[in-house]
């Protein structure tokens, strides 16, 4: 347990001489302090027992209230399941008004996302801050296509100094960590039924988008309610309250002549569409890598035939056989070996190996050029389903069907749980649905 005592804060001492009182949380060399509101001059303070002196003309009152304090840390210490460290102490005894916004809290959240290397989750993350910055500032006075208009204008300004590195994620971190602009006592079910209503009507943002960012809210909410920033009371999301709905979606996959087409599509060697179909084959053909994680292939990845491979999203390591589909094009990329920095595939050869921002960042404009070329593969093959680079993985969900037992579909699909696995192949079994519609229509 941490040890706790009032002390004078004498680096702080005012114009009358008076010495401000604090209550220091010290464990494993960290400290804290949190003002309690008192001074006194250092004569009247026995820092022996942290307590004043009776020279002090209100001692009395003064040392019940002290009394007060220590014990009220106390009882976070004794009350807590959980191991409370000296901050998160210091944040309870400020109650549930606390001086965190929900900026603040969000910022220190994301910069530890950013600082383990998960960039996608920092970007993604920020960009809710930014959406929610939008939406507080929306004047409900001007047009909504003139309000649209301004919050486009501006997230393109964002990407392009971005771009030109005058704005890093470090810049709007800094940004959102000084807003006081929103406090999660502000988070009711009325605010966010109106953010909702202006991701659809201003964004132009699909339920299952809206939703993450409400499940960033609540995560947000948890986190805050844990270290003592907001009383349980305020949360948003309990019992009749505010109910997150994960929704599903339809899963649609290539067909097998959908695929050939594509295969037998004639193209330019070495030209960007090229590689990007060769690409999004190669995803397929090894049972649906997500495309990023194709991009990010080593020819040191394989060995005796097969492809030793770690998926990037949950870490879990598979070794496959390489399809003799895969072969044919891999054989040509090894022509060109030596001139991709070790990558299979050409789009991370300048990309410094020792710096994983960097990494993501070229591996993000591969797969935004990719869903480019996409589209305008799908033209040429007549493939009227959205051609983008998640369709790999769904196309072979879909070919597979039911013929493949489900625990090896979870292999080849890296699932942590059977049920994830059952779940998403449900997406493309038709066939019973089929025959029970067929027996009763076709009488």
């Amino acid at each position: 347990m941490a040890n706790v005592k009032i002390v004078l804060r004498k680096n702080m001492i005012k114009k009358d001489k008076t010495i401000p009182l604090a209550i220091r949380i010290s464990e494993n060399y960290r400290t804290n302090y949190k003002w309690i509101g008192h001074s006194v001059l250092e004569k009247d303070w026995d820092k022996d027992t942290g307590k004043v002196k009776s020279s002090h003309p209100n001692h009395k009152k003064v040392n019940m209230f002290l009394m007060k304090k220590l014990m009220e840390v106390n009882n976070i210490y004794f009350d807590a399941n959980d191991y409370v460290s000296p901050k998160t102490a210091k944040q309870k005894l400020k109650g549930a008004g606390g001086s965190k916004s929900f900026f603040a809290v969000a910022a220190e959240r994301i910069k530890t996302k950013y600082d383990r290397g998960t960039f996608s989750v920092a970007k993604s993350e920020l960009s809710i801050l930014y959406n929610l910055e939008e939406f507080l500032n929306l004047k409900t006075s001007m047009s909504r296509k003139k309000a649209i208009k301004g919050i486009e204008d501006r997230r393109k300004e964002r990407i392009s100094k971005g771009r030109k590195s005058e704005f890093s994620l470090m810049d709007s971190l800094t940004h959102f960590k000084k807003k006081e602009s929103l406090r999660f006592q502000d988070i009711n079910e009325r605010f966010i039924e109106k953010y909702k209503t202006f991701c659809a009507a201003y964004l132009g943002q699909k339920t299952r988008t809206i939703t993450n960012q409400l499940i960033f809210i609540r995560t947000l909410f948890n986190m805050a309610i844990k270290n003592g920033v907001v009383d349980s009371k305020f949360y948003p999301f309990a019992g009749d309250k505010e109910k997150i709905r994960i929704g599903s979606s339809h899963k649609i996959g290539l067909t097998i002549e959908e695929i050939e087409r594509i295969e037998d599509l004639e193209l330019k060697k070495g030209t960007s569409i090229w590689h990007t179909r060769n690409v999004w084959l190669v995803a397929f053909y090894f049972a649906g890598i997500r495309i990023s994680d194709i991009v990010q292939l080593k020819w040191e990845d394989f060995k005796d035939g097969r492809l030793f491979y770690v998926m990037n999203k949950n870490e879990k390591p598979l070794s496959l056989k390489i399809p003799d589909k895969a072969e044919t094009i891999l054989k040509w990329y090894k022509k060109e070996k030596r001139f991709n920095n070790g990558y299979v595939f050409p789009f991370l050869k300048e990309a410094n190996p020792k710096d994983v921002e960097d990494i993501f960042v070229k591996t993000r404009n591969a797969t935004a050029l990719f869903n480019k070329y996409l589209k305008r593969i799908a033209e040429q093959c007549k493939v009227e389903k959205k051609l983008s680079n998640h369709i790999a993985r769904h196309s072979f969900g879909n070919i597979a069907g039911d013929k493949i037992h489900p625990l090896m579909l979870q292999k080849l699909y890296r699932h942590s749980d059977l049920k994830t696995t059952l779940n998403y192949q449900a997406n493309f079994i038709h066939k019973e649905a089929d025959e029970a519609l067929d027996s009763v229509i076709n009488f």
